[in-house]
């Protein structure tokens, strides 16, 4: 399950821009920039292995995915993300700007002039797909975000690692939300192992 939680921060900075359509990136940064919030299902697809569950977001900063048959749970409260293993009552948590997560729910999001490097394009019949990572993660991996064209989006991302392992996430159903309980992104008091080191606890 720890595997997951690593692929999906995975990011990858590449040396120079490819192909990049400028009306595709500037279609893509005004639906998104446009989401106040989102809710609806997912399939993950990672190690050979299918899960689904429940994808919710919040912009700025908030986001959460709770799989239906695996107890885990990945909650962005606006600062950092917290993977939630339940069997083991345990968290683990990293920042949210390290995140893929982490671009798609920024309170402004600046895909040509920020720290956003967005380093191919892909136009497709129906969608298109922007590869992107964030500048300074060497080495770590890269993000493809697909669209929906008419209307754009959110369709589906993939996340590839520095070892080439991949995952997959296809969004369905996707609806406007803003409503969520006032703790919805929040997690209870757990034991936290901290990716800097020593423990910590969180409320």
């Amino acid at each position: 399950m720890k595997k997951i939680f690593g692929l999906l921060i995975a990011l990858f900075v590449f040396d120079a821009r490819a192909d990049v359509d400028a009306e595709l990136l500037r279609n893509a940064e005004k639906y998104l920039n446009s989401i106040s919030g989102l809710t609806g299902t997912f399939v993950q697809t990672a190690n050979g292995k299918q899960e689904q569950g429940v994808f919710s977001m919040m912009r700025p900063g908030r986001v959460r995915l709770d799989y239906d048959n695996m107890p885990v749970q990945l909650i962005a409260d606006g600062a950092d993300l917290y993977f939630f293993d339940k069997s083991l009552d345990q968290i683990t948590t990293v920042p949210l700007t390290s995140t893929p997560a982490g671009i798609l729910v920024r309170k402004n999001i600046d895909l040509q002039n920020a720290d956003i490097n967005v380093v191919e394009s892909v136009d497709y019949k129906n969608a298109f797909a922007l590869k992107m990572n964030i500048k300074g993660q060497e080495g770590l991996g890269y993000m493809n975000v697909v669209f929906d064209k008419k209307p754009v989006r959110l369709n589906s991302w993939t996340v590839v690692d520095a070892t080439g392992a991949t995952t997959d996430v296809v969004f369905k159903g996707l609806k406007e939300k803003t409503n969520f309980a006032k703790d919805y992104f929040q997690l209870q008091r757990h034991k936290t192992i901290n990716t800097n080191g020593g423990d910590d606890y969180y409320d």
